[in-house]
C-alpha cells in the first residue's frame, strides 16, 4: 500500500492505515493513534518493557527486537551532487507488533499452524521516504504501509536487512560497528536514491546508557542509539537525471513498548551536525499546555568522539518563525538554541519552508542549516529537524 504528496514550497504513527488492515491481521489488538505518541495506558500486555539501562551489542542491535511492541529505523542527510545541488533525504522504517509474540503463538496452536494464512501476520511496516530538492524549492514524500507476510516486508539482523516492498535498508555482519557499511534504495515518483552509508563513529548510546525516559511513569520509555555521523556516496536521480552525491547521515535507532507520557503531545527534535565534526541531537518534548516537559534531553559528541548527555535545564530553544501549512497548521520554522555549558549559540534554518510530510499523524521533518559560535569561534553545519504533534490529531 503506496501513498504519495508532491509539496511545493520519526517518529510518527500509521493508527489509521493500520486499522484498515487490522481485520486481516487474526485475534490482533487494534493499534492505538499513533506509533510514535502512544499514551502508557495504550500498552498492551505481554510485550517486553524498556525498564533499565540496556548494554547495547552490534551488530545484533541494529536488527529487529520483536519482543518489543514498535520500533524504527530512521535516517535522515544532507547530500550534494557534483554539479553544486544539494538535497535532503528521509528514509524511515517503522515496525508496529499487533500482538505479543505468546499470543501469536496460542493462536497457533488453537487453529493449527498448517491451516494458518499465508496472509496472517502479528506485525506490520511502515516506510516513509522523502527528499528535498532545495534549488527547485520542492519537497516530495511517499509512504508505504504492508504486513510481515509473503515476502512484502520485515527486518532481520546479521546481515542486517529492513524492506517495505522495494525500499529497503541492507548491510553486513561486521563485528566492530564503525566497520560496518550499509546500503538505501528507494524509488518514488520522480526521485530515487541508491546509498552506501559508512559509519564514522561508534554508536552513541542516548539517555540513562541508553534507556530514555519520556515521562515519570516506569512503562515510558525506550532504548535509544544514535550514529550521529554517517558518510554518504551513491546516486539521487531526479525526473530519469542522475546525480553522483555525497555528503553526511544520520541514523537514529528506538525500540520499546511504551510512549509519552499523559500529558504530553509530541516533541520537537534536532539533529545537528557541525563542520568542525561535534553533533547535538535534542528533543523537546511538549505538553498539552504548550509548556516543554522536563524529561526533554538530548546528546553532545565533540569532534574526538567523547560523549556528554544533555538534560532538559542545559538547553534553550527559542523559535525566531513560523510557517503556516496549507491546512492552516502552524509550525515553529527557524529556531536559536544555547547551551551555555558548551558555550554553543546557534541559529537554525530551514532549507525549504515546506517539508511537511502529509502521512498519519501529518508531520514535518527537513533538511536545515546552522550557524553560530562556539567558544567564541565561528560554527556551522547542517542538520534535520523534526516536529511531531501540531494541529488536530486524525
Amino acid at each position: 500500500m503506496e501513498q504519495r504528496r508532491a509539496g511545493g514550497g520519526g517518529r510518527a504513527g500509521f493508527a489509521s492505515a493500520a486499522a484498515l488492515l487490522g481485520a486481516a491481521f487474526g485475534a490482533a489488538a487494534a493499534p492505538p493513534a499513533g506509533m510514535g505518541v502512544l499514551p502508557s495506558q495504550a500498552v498492551a500486555a505481554g510485550f517486553a518493557q524498556a525498564h533499565s539501562p540496556h548494554a547495547f551489542e552490534f551488530p545484533v542491535d541494529h536488527g529487529p527486537h520483536p519482543q518489543f511492541r514498535q520500533e524504527w529505523w530512521y535516517l535522515t542527510g544532507n547530500l550534494d551532487a557534483a554539479n553544486g545541488e544539494r538535497f535532503g533525504f528521509e528514509l524511515t522504517f517503522f515496525r508496529f507488533a499487533l500482538a505479543p509474540p505468546a499470543e501469536l503463538t496460542a493462536v497457533r496452536d488453537e487453529v493449527g499452524g498448517a491451516r494458518r494464512s499465508a496472509w496472517r501476520s502479528r506485525e506490520i511496516f511502515m516506510a516513509h521516504f522523502a527528499v528535498t530538492d532545495v534549488a527547485r524549492r520542492r519537497f516530495q514524500f511517499s509512504q508505504k504501509l504492508e504486513r510481515e507476510a509473503l515476502g512484502l516486508a520485515g527486518a532481520q539482523g546479521q546481515p542486517l536487512r529492513v524492506w517495505v516492498d522495494d525500499w529497503t535498508l541492507g548491510g553486513g555482519d561486521e563485528p566492530a560497528a564503525a566497520a560496518a557499511r550499509w546500503t538505501l534504495h528507494a524509488v518514488q515518483e520522480g526521485y530515487a536514491i541508491d546509498l552506501a552509508l559508512e559509519p564514522l563513529s561508534a554508536p552513541v548510546p542516548n539517555g540513562d546508557a541508553g534507556l530514555s525516559r519520556k515521562s515519570a511513569e516506569l512503562d515510558d520509555a525506550s532504548y535509544y542509539y544514535s550514529i550521529p555521523r554517517l558518510r554518504v556516496e551513491g546516486r539521487l536521480s531526479r525526473d530519469g537525471e542522475s546525480f553522483d552525491v555525497q555528503g553526511l547521515a544520520w541514523l537514529d535507532r528506538e525500540w520499546g513498548s511504551g510512549g509519552l507520557g499523559a500529558g504530553q503531545s509530541g516533541w520537537d527534535w534536532y539533529a545537528l551536525q557541525l563542520r568542525d565534526g561535534s553533533s547535538l541531537m535534542f528533543y523537546a518534548l511538549r505538553r498539552r499546555d504548550g509548556r516543554r516537559d522536563p524529561y526533554s534531553a538530548g546528546t553532545w559528541v565533540d569532534a574526538g568522539g567523547h560523549v556528554r548527555p544533555l538534560a532538559n535545564a542545559e538547553v534553550d530553544i527559542d523559535a525566531t518563525s513560523s510557517w503556516r501549512d496549507p491546512r492552516g497548521v502552524r509550525y515553529p520554522s527557524g529556531w536559536r538554541l544555547r547551551v551555555p555549558a558548551l558555550a554553543l549559540e546557534v541559529v537554525v534554518q530551514p532549507a525549504v519552508a515546506d517539508q511537511e510530510l502529509d502521512t498519519t499523524p501529518r508531520y514535518w521533518e527537513g533538511a536545515v542549516d546552522v550557524s553560530g559560535r562556539r567558544a567564541g569561534r565561528s560554527v556551522g553545519g547542517r542538520g534535520y529537524v523534526e516536529l511531531v504533534g501540531y494541529g488536530p490529531e486524525r
